[in-house]
């Protein structure tokens, strides 16, 4: 079986672009758990004691999602658990997690990669899909889609914690080996809202599938 993984920054168009992949593929998209997470609004609340939850719902979550997207072919989903090393990691320079549970969360997460049950003979997607934004248009995003408690008028230090979740995004794209991958440039192809952008996306999505699966 094989899956498309996506990956970005909040408000990067992940969840746009997976149920526009989905579409195009004929499959089924599978999404990050949002808007029905009971832990997310507790962690913006309190950074500080929710951190951990937080990434540990999200693991499991993650993990579950990727058994199910094995169901069939080309499904797609919207959140590669191989980014949530940065996103917690990021909470801990940030001094929201202590010691001990970086070294509990780092451990969980190395025993679920060694056991990804993408199919029998490979543990890796068939192509990560990066979806790269400035920070302005990270900030836009978060604002359109109006959650309150990502506003930076909700709270004012979301803004240094976005903009270094933004940053390092970068580094983590390139560093990234554990399978084949694409960036694409949210910025120059706004597939959110203009569908011409949105074909041109899927066609180069397409042309890399194409390559990895010769």
């Amino acid at each position: 079986m094989s899956v498309i993984v996506l990956a970005g920054t909040i408000g990067a168009g992940k969840s746009s672009l997976t149920a526009l992949l989905a579409d195009h593929l004929g499959s089924q998209a599978f999404y990050e758990s949002i808007d029905d997470n009971e832990v997310l609004p507790l962690f913006y609340a309190d950074p500080n004691k929710y951190a951990f939850l937080l990434q540990i719902y999200f693991l499991n979550k993650r993990f579950d999602s990727i058994k199910k997207a094995l169901n069939d072919d080309n499904n797609v989903l919207d959140r590669s658990i191989y980014e949530d090393s940065l996103l917690f990691h990021l909470n801990a320079d940030l001094g929201r997690a202590t010691d001990t549970e970086v070294r509990v969360y780092d451990d969980l997460l190395a025993n679920m990669l060694e056991e990804l049950p993408y199919a029998a003979h490979k543990k890796h997607p068939d192509l990560l899909v990066h979806i790269r934004v400035s920070f302005e248009t990270m900030l836009e995003r978060i604002n359109k889609r109006g959650r309150e408690y990502e506003q930076l008028s909700f709270d004012p230090t979301l803004y240094d914690y976005y903009q270094e979740l933004n940053l390092r995004y970068d580094q983590w794209y390139e560093e990234y080996q554990e399978s084949p991958k694409i960036q694409i440039d949210g910025d120059q192809f706004n597939f959110v809202e203009d569908p011409e952008a949105a074909q041109k996306v899927l066609a180069m999505i397409d042309e890399a599938l194409a390559k990895v699966r010769k």
